[in-house]
C-alpha cells in the first residue's frame, strides 16, 4: 500500500514518488526490445498515431532518453512486463532498436496499476473514459474508493466523480469518446439522458460545440414542461421536436386550421438569442 506521505503528493512527484531511488543511474540496464510484454493493467488503449511517429522520429535521432519501468512477469520468467513506458517501446520498435534502456523494480498488480495510471495522467496521454476505467479497476480489484483516489491522483474529487460517471453512459456513446469523435465535456452532458446515443451523434455529425450541446440537452430536459396541446397534429409535434434537437432551444409550433400560426423559440439568456439569430442568419 501506498503510504500517507506519497498519496498526499500523488502527481506532485509523479513516478519519482513511486519508483523512489531505484531510477538512479545505477539501476538503469538495457534489455532486448523482444524479452518486453505490455503491461496487463495498462490503462491506455488508443496511441495517437502522429504523436507516435513524432516519438519515433525524436528517439532515432536521440535514442530512448527515459528508461522504461518493467517488472519480472510472473507468466514468463524469460520475460519482462512493462509498467510504464509503452509508447517509448512502441516507437523503439518503429524505429528498429533492438534494446531499450529500462529500471526493473519488483512490484505487485496494485503497484503496477498505480504506475500505469499515475504515468498517464500526469502525461495526459489518457483519454476520459481510459482515465475512467483505471480509476474503477483501482476501486473494484484494490478497494479504493473516489476519496482515496483523489488524494492519490491529486484531483479533486468532483473531477473523479464526474469521470466515473461516463462509465454509465451507452456503449454508442462511450466509443465517440474513446474515438475522440466528441469529448469529455460533450459525453458529461449526456450523462442520465434515455437517447444519449442518439444526442451524441448529431453532437458528433453537426460537429457541434460543448456549450451548444448543453443547451441542447437543457431543452431535451426541460421539453416536458413545454405546453403541448393534447390534440396537436402528430407533424407538428415532430417538427418542434426535429427543430429543438437542431438549434438546442425550446421550440413551440402553433398551427391553426387554415394553417397560418405562431412559430416560437425560448431562450434563458442573450447567448442562446445571439445562437438563434446566427442560425437564422447562416441559413436563411
Amino acid at each position: 500500500m501506498i503510504d500517507s506521505i506519497k498519496l498526499k503528493r500523488g502527481l506532485g512527484r509523479g513516478l519519482s514518488s513511486l519508483i523512489g531511488d531505484s531510477s538512479k543511474k545505477g539501476n538503469i540496464t538495457k534489455l532486448s526490445i523482444n524479452d518486453l510484454n505490455r503491461n496487463k493493467f495498462q490503462p491506455r488503449k488508443v496511441f495517437n498515431k502522429d504523436s507516435l511517429e513524432e516519438l519515433t522520429s525524436s528517439i532515432k535521432e536521440r535514442g530512448v532518453i527515459q528508461p522504461i519501468i518493467v517488472r519480472p512477469d510472473k507468466e514468463n520468467s524469460e520475460k519482462y512486463e512493462i509498467i510504464a513506458g509503452e509508447r517509448r517501446w512502441l516507437a523503439s520498435q518503429n524505429a528498429g532498436l533492438h534494446e531499450v534502456p529500462v529500471v526493473i523494480v519488483n512490484v505487485d498488480d496494485e503497484k503496477s496499476l498505480e504506475f500505469a495510471i499515475v504515468e498517464n495522467v500526469q502525461r495526459q496521454d489518457l483519454n476520459a473514459i481510459e482515465e475512467a476505467q483505471g480509476y474503477q479497476r483501482l476501486i473494484d480489484d484494490f478497494s479504493y474508493n473516489q476519496e482515496k483516489l483523489a488524494k492519490f491522483i491529486g484531483k479533486s474529487r468532483s473531477h473523479i466523480a464526474n469521470i466515473l460517471r461516463l462509465l454509465t453512459l451507452p456503449k454508442e456513446v462511450i466509443a465517440y469518446v474513446e474515438k475522440e469523435q466528441i469529448s469529455a465535456g460533450h459525453a458529461r452532458s449526456l450523462v442520465g439522458l434515455p437517447n444519449a446515443a442518439l444526442i451524441a451523434k448529431k453532437i458528433f455529425e453537426n460537429k457541434l460545440s460543448v456549450r451548444h450541446s448543453e443547451n441542447l440537452v437543457r431543452a431535451l430536459r426541460n421539453k416536458k414542461n413545454l405546453k403541448v396541446v393534447p390534440t396537436k397534429d402528430s407533424n407538428i409535434l415532430d417538427l418542434e421536436k426535429s427543430v429543438t434537437e437542431k438549434i438546442g432551444l425550446n421550440t413551440e409550433i402553433k398551427n391553426k386550421k387554415d394553417n397560418s400560426g405562431i412559430l416560437s423559440f425560448e431562450y434563458k439568456n442573450l447567448e442562446q438569442l445571439e445562437h438563434l439569430i446566427s442560425v437564422i442568419k447562416n441559413n436563411y
